[in-house]
């Protein structure tokens, strides 16, 4: 049996560290003499008093970093565990504000999906604004950490392929994780603040620019109008296309740009393939668009960026309801959506690296029916797609593509129509947060589904967002073996 105690340990740190943050928007509360600070700070006093408690009962002297099973474990704990206690400022601080539904609100933005089940949010103490916005903004940076310190040494969903790219933990998840952690941080921080004073410049008060930049750079899509950014500034929103493509590209890229190392910036593969596959989605898409709705050429233009890029980078916002442009339009979305970002960034989805990798076996497995004498591995780029990265991709398309399929019966099955149902579960699957369907029509929101299926949809956010493996191995009887 392994030892729990340095999981423990890390995820009552983390807990620590979740309720001291809450003093912020009950600070802001205070400050606009809304009675909804005192809720806020009991969560956050709870919250910081358990994870202090926790963490200091299972402090041990350990040095040596987590083991596999270790981070397995904290990686599940973390994406289950947080959003419990990120939910209780909703409890009473949010209309419709169940046990269900808060949780539901919290993990999707931890998870950066950006679906949620509170309407008129610009009658909501903006404390509870806040607070979602930086649970996007924690998510995010919370995602990009595991994906550059987690998932490689854990071997999910392909990841192994990123121990090359100079952060290689060695078989050990924590020796190297301060020096990554920081250097990451500065990249998060340097963004969000950039994309803040973008928003500001064009437009948005103060308050706006922060909350919205937070949700962008986290691809969350949390905004604090039920418009969206659909009352904002044509400026505000190319900057947000800017942003939004600019944070689903590897953030990794970013630490070696700020480290003055240009050249794996340009030649990564993943990044051309992915400016690539947009630009020819959106040239598709203008072209739908004037061959069936002529309008002006600039506003044409600009809504099909801004909402094709929110789909594709799983952020969630929109200045346009992408279903009324007609069946091309939305075929395109959904394919654009399965897509996702690059590996390594916030956003979600199959991923363009796990597609380049899938399309490398594909034609190798062709080449080998042209040549069969020939030994011929599956490359990118120059390089070699090792066996155990090419299992753990197919095990994971695999599993994504069952998963999607499952849970939107599951979801027929409550009640839902299935076109409500495979949408929902497509944007919470790939935290897209993009709601299609009668049933998110009427409010934008996901409050008409029932309880049953917002769980699905939460249980979906979840394994959409870690790779499902992390989670799902965690109740394998032989991974409790010694």
């Amino acid at each position: 049996m392994s030892d729990i105690r340095p999981v423990l340990h890390l995820f009552g740190l983390i807990l620590a560290a979740l309720g001291t943050a809450m003093l912020v928007p009950a600070a802001l509360d205070f400050s606009d003499l809304n009675p909804n600070w005192q809720e806020f700070f009991e969560a956050a006093v709870e919250t910081a008093l358990i994870g202090m408690v926790l963490s200091l009962a299972t402090r041990t002297k350990n040095a040596n970093g987590l083991n596999t099973r270790q981070a397995y474990l904290l990686t599940a704990a973390i994406w289950l565990g947080l959003p419990i206690f990120a939910a209780l400022p909703f409890i009473e601080g949010a209309p419709h504000a169940t046990w269900t539904n808060a949780y539901f609100e919290a993990a999707s933005g931890i998870t950066t999906t950006g679906y949620t089940v509170f309407e008129h949010l610009d009658t909501l103490p903006r404390g509870v604004v806040l607070w979602r916005g930086m649970l996007n903004w924690f998510g995010g940076l919370g995602i990009a950490f595991v994906a550059m310190i987690f998932l490689p040494v854990l071997r999910i969903g392909g990841m192994r392929y990123f121990q090359a790219e100079g952060f290689d933990t060695l078989g050990k998840v924590m020796p190297r994780a301060h020096n990554i952690a920081r250097s990451l941080l500065w990249v998060y921080v340097s963004l969000t603040l950039a994309c803040a004073i973008s928003y500001a410049a064009a437009g948005m008060s103060s308050f706006d620019a922060i909350c919205y930049a937070m949700a962008t750079i986290a691809t969350g899509g949390f905004g604090t109008h039920d418009s969206s950014f659909a009352s904002f500034s044509p400026g505000a929103q190319y900057a947000g296309v800017i942003f939004m493509l600019g944070s689903a590209l590897p953030f990794i890229r970013y630490v070696q740009l700020g480290r003055g190392d240009l050249r794996p910036f340009w030649d990564d593969p993943q990044i051309h393939a992915f400016l690539r596959w947009f630009a020819l989605a959106l040239a598709a898409l203008l072209i739908w668009r004037y061959t069936h709705a002529p309008e002006g050429i600039e506003p044409t233009f600009r809504s099909a960026a801004f909402n094709l890029s929110s789909i594709m980078t799983g952020t969630g916002f929109g200045t346009a309801n992408v279903a009324n442009w007609g069946s091309f339009a939305m075929v395109l979305a959904y394919w654009v959506g399965l897509i996702g970002g690059c590996t390594g960034s916030s956003s979600g989805a199959l991923s363009v690296f796990r597609l380049q990798a899938l399309g490398a076996v594909i034609r190798a497995a062709v080449r080998r029916l042209q040549m069969p004498h020939r030994v011929l591995q599956p490359r990118l780029g120059d390089k070699l797609l090792e066996e155990d990265v090419l299992s753990s991709l197919i095990l994971y398309f695999t599993g994504y593509m069952l998963t999607l399929g499952l849970i939107s019966v599951g979801i027929s099955m409550t009640g839902a129509d299935f076109v409500s149902a495979l949408f929902a579960t497509w944007g919470a699957l790939g935290n897209i947060g993009y709601g299609v369907g009668p049933l998110t029509d009427r409010t934008g929101t996901m409050i008409d589904f029932s309880d049953a299926a917002t769980w699905l949809l939460t249980l979906a956010m979840l394994l959409g967002r870690i790779g499902m493996l992390a989670i799902l191995v965690v109740f394998l009887p032989r991974f409790w073996r010694a």
